[in-house]
């Protein structure tokens, strides 16, 4: 009887796990990885499929670009990445943010494909349709501790979007000693990153690759940079920054 029990429970216990990894909420990579980077946050190596259609984000984002970035940007980052984890020996079964955070002991390969795979990861899930609006709760109050208030913070994320030279992210984190602050990423750098000038948890980015953009906004960086704040879903950059703290 007991057994039979043991056997049940972990049963019951294996299937929320692929639950949740079916809803995206853990990956397959890194299932029960509680007490690790970002809690529940950790990122796989496969590119996870759309929560929503390529149309959704319109006018923010226009349907053409989010097909082109999705299905040829960022998969040729996770493909790319997977070659590299081949090559390199990585074990996929652990979450990719352990490769980043070592990253200066992989290769370049490896350095621009496992951070084009983990911010093209995030940048999906911080987006939605009917978003926008402002931060509530813990994070609106960190938002105004850590930078005034809610205004001044967009004014510096802005601007760190605006005036990141060539390719690159601009990032909310939250940093080792739990404070909230504005940085940029060249390239398909992130902030996990050993590398990184500022490290930290990222809880929200955008990609400002002109392949982001460029189909609808041409060099008009600074429209589609104030533009994004009408798609980013303030419950999951919220969801992130509980788990981070």
């Amino acid at each position: 009887m007991n057994s039979r029990r043991e056997f049940l429970s972990n049963t019951t216990k294996a299937g929320l796990v692929m639950g949740l990894v079916g809803t995206g909420i853990l990956t397959s990579s890194c299932a029960v990885a509680k007490g690790t980077q970002s809690g529940i946050f950790l990122t796989g190596f496969a590119q996870t499929p759309l929560a929503y259609d390529f149309t959704a984000l319109q006018p923010t984002i226009d349907a053409m670009t989010m097909e082109i970035h999705y299905t040829k940007h960022a998969a040729a980052y996770a493909s790319n990445l997977a070659s590299a984890a081949t090559e390199e020996k990585v074990d996929i079964s652990k979450p990719l943010e352990n490769v980043l955070a070592n990253i200066s002991k992989y290769s370049v390969k490896m350095r621009n494909n496992g951070g084009g795979h983990y911010n093209h990861e995030l940048f999906w899930n911080i987006m939605s349709p009917n978003a926008g609006g402002k931060p509530e709760g813990k994070l609106a109050e960190a938002i105004t501790s850590s930078f005034g208030s809610y205004e001044a913070f967009v004014t510096q994320f802005e601007n760190a979007a605006k005036t990141r030279f060539g390719s690159g992210w601009a990032w909310l984190i939250v940093t080792a000693d739990k404070k909230l602050v504005v940085s940029s990423t060249p390239n398909q750098d992130n902030p996990l990153m050993d590398l990184a000038e500022v490290k930290g948890t990222p809880i929200l980015g955008i990609d400002v690759w002109e392949h982001a953009y460029y189909l609808n906004y041409q060099n008009r960086r600074p429209d589609y940079v104030t533009a994004f704040w009408k798609v980013i879903n303030w419950s999951k950059v919220s969801d992130r920054f509980v788990a981070a703290i």
